[in-house]
């Protein structure tokens, strides 16, 4: 998993997406980083969410893989 303070602007990562409308409905998502003034956020289909400490960001799909299957599976 990455930390906020190793991401670069334009970065592809991806990340556990839970699906606003059906919360029990998550999925593996690719995402970029977009760091500006106010910090860095991750954009998932156009949408810009603000990273916090407690996000899970992964480098590859296979980290995030497993973490969902150790999770959410």
């Amino acid at each position: 998993m990455l930390q906020i303070s190793e991401l670069k602007d334009g970065q592809t990562v991806f990340i556990i997406y839970s699906n606003p409308h059906t919360p029990t409905v998550s999925t593996i998502q690719e995402g970029y980083i977009s760091i500006d003034a106010l910090g860095a956020s991750v954009v998932v289909y156009d949408y810009y969410h603000t990273l916090e400490d407690d996000d899970a960001v992964f480098a590859s799909y296979e980290e995030a893989e497993n973490v969902y299957n150790q999770y959410i599976m």
